[in-house]
């Protein structure tokens, strides 16, 4: 049976996270980050299941006392320890498809959005975890550079990309256009490849995520990030998307229906003062809630307010992001959904972590 790209909103069993340590890119800012986090697992164990990679039993001990504190449900937060790069598991963690009605999970190459940051570890991680036996879906590996964050897919056959990404030198470089779209319908089972020529964000390392710019919310919706402003230097970019997404058609030749998100005040890295990518387009899809980050803007509550009218029978959750922007992602690159049927179940009788 071909393969079916799944949509962030099919059932899932947890979302993954890969949480960071005093060593890493986050050192100067980890309680910054850690804040964060456990603001995002705290929400997200209301619904369903959290993986959190972590490095040694120590941290494992630490967060388990500090999530106890905070309310979280230990039948709801699994542990397993692995070696990992950095905390961004939505473009080194799996991306899963369906066969015949179970999940399979896809390992594809991450190379750090190019080579721009040490990745060696993070590209190994989704293959520790499923020889730990995290997984119950089975695992397949890809010989080509894709990350999580760089393609949207709608469920019924088609997924949105940029060509900034995907078709960058530093991914891929000797793949034509035609040659990536050949392999995105064989890896996952897609009729149609759209393709935006336009839209960025400065501060943002992965040459133009979808998930930054533009998300499906359901097939017929997109939801995306509009520049109002004629003054911002993203303007003229992001109105030129914004016409490439009104031009786009479903399978049905029907438009879709546009939600436009609010433009946020500009944010700047205090140390060096510049600017940071913050999106309200990177919110995360939970089984009965979307997370949305936010940025203690007067454009928040705008945004929740379009992203509850997108999604009307979800809880709409905010998260304050400003720590995570300051490493140049977002809510949503810092995690992964793991579709129903993925996790191995927990015998009742290991209650320590998984060890890699």
């Amino acid at each position: 049976m071909s393969p079916r790209l799944l949509p962030e909103w099919h059932p899932q069993d947890a979302i993954q996270l890969t949480w960071p340590t005093p060593e890493s890119d986050w050192a100067s800012m980890i309680d910054h980050i850690e804040a964060t986090l456990e603001a995002m697992v705290v929400a997200i164990t209301r619904y369903q299941t959290v993986l959190v990679t972590i490095h040694n039993a120590a941290q494992q001990a630490r967060l388990t006392i500090r999530f106890t504190h905070l309310g979280v449900p230990a039948s709801r937060c699994r542990f397993v320890i692995a070696a990992s790069d950095d905390t961004w598991a939505r473009d080194h963690g799996p991306i899963a498809i369906e066969r015949d009605g179970s999940p399979t999970l896809l390992d594809f190459v991450f190379t750090g959005w190019g080579g721009k940051f040490p990745a060696a570890r993070d590209n190994r991680l989704t293959r520790s975890l499923h020889a730990a036996g995290i997984f119950a879906a089975p695992l397949e590996a890809r010989d080509w550079v894709l990350e999580g964050g760089g393609i949207e897919a709608d469920g019924e056959g088609t997924l949105l990309t940029t060509s900034a990404c995907l078709l960058n030198p530093n991914r891929n470089p000797t793949a034509s256009r035609e040659s990536i779209e050949r392999r995105l319908k064989t890896d996952f089972g897609v009729s149609r490849v759209l393709w935006l020529e336009n839209g960025h964000l400065e501060g943002d390392d992965t040459d133009s995520h979808i998930d930054t710019l533009a998300r499906f919310c359901d097939p017929s919706t997109i939801a995306y990030v509009r520049c109002d402003d004629p003054q911002d230097p993203h303007y003229a970019a992001l109105q030129a998307m914004e016409a490439e997404l009104e031009s786009l058609r479903r399978e049905d030749g029907s438009p879709y229906r546009l939600l436009a998100l609010p433009w946020p005040r500009a944010c700047f890295d205090p140390d060096d003062g510049h600017r940071l990518p913050a999106t309200y387009a990177n919110f995360l899809i939970l089984n009965d809630a979307v997370l949305v980050p936010t940025y203690a803007d007067p454009a928040d509550f705008r945004a929740l307010t379009v992203l509850h009218e997108a999604f009307p029978g979800r809880d709409i959750v905010p998260i304050d992001c400003r720590a995570v922007i300051r490493q140049h992602g977002s809510l949503h690159c810092l995690t992964m959904q793991l579709p129903r049927g993925t996790l191995a179940a927990t015998p009742d009788e290991e209650p320590d972590a998984d060890v890699l």
